[in-house]
């Protein structure tokens, strides 16, 4: 039987749970280099969690954070409302279904629905078929492409 969790939205006060949640990130996404390497300082992280436009949601298990979501929350231009963008979502090996993911994204509805957001949406990449069928299991499928832009650097920068 698994332990029981908890989820809750962090805070401008809990830095060491946003860099906790940034190790399950580089752990699950096999990619500890960059969400562990070079963190912002307690400041940013703080500013980060304090803003209106982002929204940490943790997951714990036993005090540790065994899963985590990063989403922004953006503004629209078109009708007075705003849409979340669930940017990453991750739970550790060994918590892995056990629930926890679908209760990070219902508490995140919750959260959303505070700020008044009329929709939450997230991608997922082909051939991740955990993700996409939480995903599925949660809302409605839209196939879209996806494209990265590269923004000029200048030099020294």
């Amino acid at each position: 039987m698994s332990k029981p969790h908890s989820v809750r939205t962090l805070g401008p006060g809990d830095v060491d749970a946003m860099r906790a949640m940034l190790e399950v990130f580089g752990r699950a996404f096999d990619d500890v280099p960059t969400f562990c390497a070079a963190q912002p300082d307690d400041a940013w992280l703080q500013r980060l969690l304090e803003s209106d436009t982002f929204i940490a949601v943790a997951a714990f298990q036993g005090g540790a954070v065994v899963g985590g979501l990063a989403a922004y929350v953006l503004p629209k231009f078109e009708q007075a409302r705003s849409e979340v963008y669930i940017y990453d979502l991750a739970v550790a090996e060994a918590q892995r279904r056990q629930g926890i993911a679908t209760a990070m994204i219902r508490h995140l509805q919750q959260e959303a629905a505070a700020r008044g957001a009329w929709v939450i949406f997230v991608q997922a990449d082909y051939g991740d078929d955990p993700a996409i069928a939480l995903y599925t299991g949660l809302g409605m499928r839209e196939d879209v492409m996806h494209f990265d832009i590269p923004v000029p650097r200048t030099p020294g920068a």
